[in-house]
């Protein structure tokens, strides 16, 4: 299991929140760490840790006054540690490749692809024409539809009159995701709205044609350092495909063992508040002799 490292800011800082909290309107979230170091600073660290394939994820919509200050941390990050870096945030087929140009080795992709509740299929295509498959990670982060679902005939819901979710040819995914007891559905704009779309292995790899790699945060948990969606990572590590990164919930030594057992080795982490790096507890060094360790 690879030790992934992020840097997510949010209104020009770079910061840990939780998941959940995160709101537009006001551009407002719960902090968790809000650091006096810009993002160079963490590209810098990770680089001298030897470390890459991370994240650089900005939280704020192209319409926050913030959306600048944000941009200017995130190009930060990456003109310091050229060539290791993904970036996530307000990506589409426009200025993808402008990121890709300044540095970032993908985009990472959500709310472009995922609207109305559905996958536009239409707007994945038009990315992989625009910058090639090899450069597309998909964020296909998620909410329990059981802990904050949306309304009666809203996307998300589990209703037995709610109409499944399909894939391209129009083909229903399977109605109980493969080896999990809850129901996982993608969210979006910053994992404030839900999709009809479940997460479950049909969806992994009806998606993986289009991507190289998946980066899923379980944003109910997001931030919150109390332990990690089992039943999401037992799923992840079912499905033997394109590599997936999990995100959430990590908040001991024991978290980092587990997710290796329950992803079956195939599923790599990123962690943020619960880093010492964030104000957290866990030992960066600590952590990464832990991913080296596991699968022993």
């Amino acid at each position: 299991m690879r030790f992934r490292p992020c840097i997510d800011i949010h209104n020009g800082k770079v910061k840990q929140i939780v998941g959940g909290s995160l709101c537009d309107r006001g551009d407002r979230a719960k902090e968790n760490f809000v650091s006096e170091k810009d993002a160079g600073y963490y590209a810098g660290f990770y680089r001298e840790a030897g470390l890459d394939g991370g994240h650089v994820i900005m939280l704020n919509p192209e319409s926050s006054p913030y959306y600048e200050a944000t941009k200017r941390q995130a190009l930060l990050a990456l003109s310091r540690q050229p060539g290791r870096w993904q970036i996530g945030g307000g990506i589409n087929e426009k200025n993808a490749a402008r990121f890709l140009d300044a540095g970032a080795t993908h985009v990472i992709v959500t709310s472009f692809v995922f609207k109305d509740g559905r996958i536009h299929y239409e707007n994945l295509e038009k990315l992989v024409r625009e910058i090639g498959r090899e450069h597309l990670v998909l964020d296909l982060s998620c909410r329990s539809a059981a802990n904050e679902g949306p309304a009666k005939g809203q996307p998300g819901n589990t209703d037995a009159d709610q109409e499944a979710p399909k894939d391209k040819k129009g083909n229903g995914y399977a109605q109980k995701p493969l080896c999990s007891d809850k129901s996982y559905y993608i969210v979006t704009d910053r994992w404030q709205k839900f999709t009809d779309v479940r997460l479950c292995p049909e969806v992994l790899e009806e998606l993986s044609a289009y991507c190289d790699e998946f980066l899923i945060h379980a944003a109910d948990v997001e931030g919150k350092a109390q332990g990690i969606e089992q039943d999401l990572v037992r799923m992840l590590g079912s499905w033997k495909g394109i590599p997936v990164t999990y995100a959430g919930g990590v908040g001991t030594y024991e978290d980092i063992r587990l997710l290796d057992r329950l992803g079956q080795g195939r599923v790599d982490v990123t962690i943020g508040s619960a880093l010492d790096l964030f104000g957290g507890n866990l030992s960066f060094e600590e952590v990464l002799r832990c991913c080296r360790d596991s699968g022993r």
